[in-house]
């Protein structure tokens, strides 16, 4: 196995180029983000995620998470190397400086993540719950509930999860049963099971804040009937200290293909009818202030298949010179030679390549526009949520991508666990299904980002990638299609047929935008011949084999339904 080198120099171009951190900087509330302390923020933290995280990918996954009489342990080191993480400030780089935050944009928290989930994507499944539940409470929480968590989750003393998914409610979130009955001095008797929950017991942060989905007495059925509630492993004191434990616990561990670090918990409220929680949010407006945690998190795990695919590409790196096999093709010397020196070998290192740094440029793209948003320049957060499906979808297919290529450069050791190839493999698969499926993600898209303000949203995306990619034809073709399968989606397909093409429209749209970016990385100069490359073999292989899905696309949904049921699942 390979040490861990962060992408700083790739990193800070994107930040500058794609989400345009100098133009963030010249509003106040960002001033602080000058190019001096970018460029330390993300060497720091590179320096930080080789030297702490990293030497624990391994480690984590071989010996995993351990339940033991209801507490959660995880291997050695990982306990002192989150408590370095808290001390040195990382996880409060965006937080509200009212509550002890750094206040600087999203682009460089979003950098924070990458950079330690490149170098352990397991562990930083932890800080990344942790982002969301702030954001639910910083938006949807009441001044006192603000003040009793914000501080502690800001920092990363304290943790916090998400709980949507039970055992019958998994997509379909309006089935779940949990239930909330009120309790005294405002609070609420929380009673349930929850499945899936990441890092929902361990024993690294003080406190775990779980934000739990339940119903309460004479809700409406289904999502219509939905609270949110603020329920903690401790309860919290008025003093801010920590009190007695809350009645839940994790009742198991689920054993998976991968992310062996992060424990994924099977958690039981309300065993004794003790376990208390505090509503957040209006009564039956719970996935309102969840859809808040939901959309950060699915923008940090369109990151996490960046983080992945950066890990499996230096890997392959590695491997393809320092492995010796077979002479040059056509070579007059028949002395064998590094593979790297193989053309094939070369394809697959230059798509990696690409693919690895155009969902880099599409996440720094859709990271500026989140920041813009909160700054609320003109358009800025719609064309944002219109991004998160694509960055979502097609960063986290891309990651199972490139850790694939990764395990075929490796040859037969790319097989054997041992290389460590097979672990960025089984890591990534996770991300195409949680914080929505991909499938979800791409409806997400022509159901409800589709009609932004009348179908503008997206025209506008699309004309702004055509116009500006004169220099690279392929994209600007690809983004043209795109906008002709959006208006036939919009004016002509019956629901089932968008929904037929949803994920061929959402791959298509992403790598336009990536490849728009990429093309912009170009022609800054900064990347030198290299980045110049790899964006023209985005635009004439990548770009080109997009546009192949359009007949997909619009192809309607008859040949879905050609074959009954039976005949098809029976």
């Amino acid at each position: 196995m390979m040490e861990f080198s962060p992408a700083t120099a790739d990193q800070v171009l994107a930040i500058r180029v794609n989400a345009g951190i100098e133009e963030l900087a010249s509003h106040d509330r960002f001033a602080a983000a000058s190019a001096d302390m970018v460029e330390a923020i993300v060497e720091g933290i590179g320096q930080f995620a080789a030297g702490e995280f990293a030497p624990l990918n391994r480690l984590g996954d071989l010996e995993g998470a351990k339940l033991a009489n209801g507490t959660v342990s995880l291997p050695a080191g990982f306990a002192e190397a989150y408590r370095a993480y808290v001390e040195q400030g990382w996880n409060a780089i965006s937080g509200d400086e009212q509550f002890g935050g750094q206040g600087l944009p999203f682009t460089l928290a979003s950098n924070v993540i990458e950079n330690l989930g490149s170098a352990n994507m397991a562990f930083t499944l932890l800080p990344l719950l942790t982002v969301g539940a702030i954001e639910a409470i910083a938006h949807h929480g009441s001044k006192s509930q603000k003040a009793a968590y914000l501080a502690k989750l800001i920092s990363g003393e304290w943790s916090g999860t998400m709980n949507l998914t039970e055992p019958q409610a998994g997509s379909d979130v309006g089935a779940l049963r949990t239930t909330a009955v009120p309790a005294e001095d405002g609070k609420w008797h929380i009673k349930g099971t929850k499945i899936f929950i990441t890092w929902g017991e361990h024993d690294l942060a003080g406190n775990v804040v779980h934000l739990v989905l339940a119903r309460t007495p004479g809700a409406p059925a289904g999502s219509r009937g939905i609270s949110l509630f603020i329920v903690p492993k401790y309860h919290v004191k008025a003093d801010g200290s920590l009190g007695p434990r809350n009645d839940l616990r994790c009742v198991s561990l689920e054993h998976k293909l991968g992310i062996m670090a992060s424990p994924t918990c099977v958690m039981s409220f309300g065993d004794n009818d003790a376990c208390l929680g505090e509503m957040i949010g209006a009564e039956n407006e719970g996935l309102k202030a969840m859809f808040t945690m939901m959309n950060s998190a699915r923008i940090n795990v369109g990151n996490q298949g960046v983080q992945i695919a950066e890990r499996a590409l230096q890997q392959a790196k590695a491997y393809a010179r320092d492995r010796v096999q077979s002479a040059r093709a056509g070579s007059p010397s028949r002395e064998s030679v590094a593979i790297v020196e193989h053309p094939d070998v070369r394809r697959m290192l230059l798509r990696m390549r690409a693919l690895t740094e155009g969902a880099r440029a599409l996440l720094y793209y859709t990271a500026g526009m989140v920041d813009r948003g909160a700054l609320g320049i003109e358009g800025a957060q719609a064309r944002a949520d219109c991004l998160v499906p694509l960055l979502k979808a097609w960063g986290t297919d891309i990651g199972c991508e490139v850790a694939s290529l990764g395990v075929q450069i490796h040859g037969g050791m790319g097989f054997i666990e041992e290389t460590g190839a097979a672990q960025h493999y089984r890591d990534a698969r996770i991300a195409p299904i949680y914080e929505g499926t991909n499938g979800i993600q791409a409806a997400d898209l022509v159901t409800r980002k589709l009609g932004y303000e009348g179908g503008g949203v997206l025209a506008s995306l699309f004309a702004d990638i055509a116009s500006d990619c004169g220099d690279a034809p392929e994209i600007a073709e690809l983004a043209k299609a795109c906008a002709g399968i959006a208006d036939w989606m919009s004016n002509e397909a019956s629901l089932d047929d968008k929904l037929a093409g949803s994920v061929p429209l959402c791959t298509m749209s992403a790598v336009a935008v990536a490849g728009w970016q990429l093309q912009r990385q170009a022609r800054d100069g900064a990347g030198g011949e290299a980045k110049r490359v790899v964006a023209r073999f985005f635009a004439t292989q990548i770009a080109t084999e997009a546009l192949g899905l359009k007949a997909a696309a619009t192809a309607g949904a008859g040949l879905l339904y050609a074959l009954d049921t039976e005949a098809l699942a029976g």
